[in-house]
């Protein structure tokens, strides 16, 4: 009985079942990379909001650990799309 690999070696032909595979991975990276953007804009926009209405003066602390928190979440989703990126491509060449 053959075992199958996880990962092509460098130059072997890959069946349609691998290009679908990999094409679907890209995809998946993708829609996280979107979702830890999506997640940005909402917790620098609750920040913004938080510091800019009156009525919540008394949450300015959440504000600011809001504005300081949404930047890192971007690098952290920026970081792991081109790692997983990076690798997919790898397999694909």
């Amino acid at each position: 009985m053959k075992r199958s690999k996880q990962y092509p070696e460098a130059g072997e032909t890959l069946i349609t079942r691998d290009w679908l595979a990999i094409d679907r991975t890209r995809m998946a990276n993708e829609r996280t990379f979107l979702a830890y953007l999506r997640t940005f804009i909402v917790i620098l926009s609750s920040g913004v909001a938080i510091l800019k209405v009156e009525a919540l003066e008394e949450m300015f602390d959440l504000g600011v650990f809001l504005l300081v928190l949404a930047p890192f979440i971007f690098i952290i989703g920026l970081v792991r799309f081109l790692y997983v990126r990076k690798h997919i491509r790898k397999y694909h060449s």
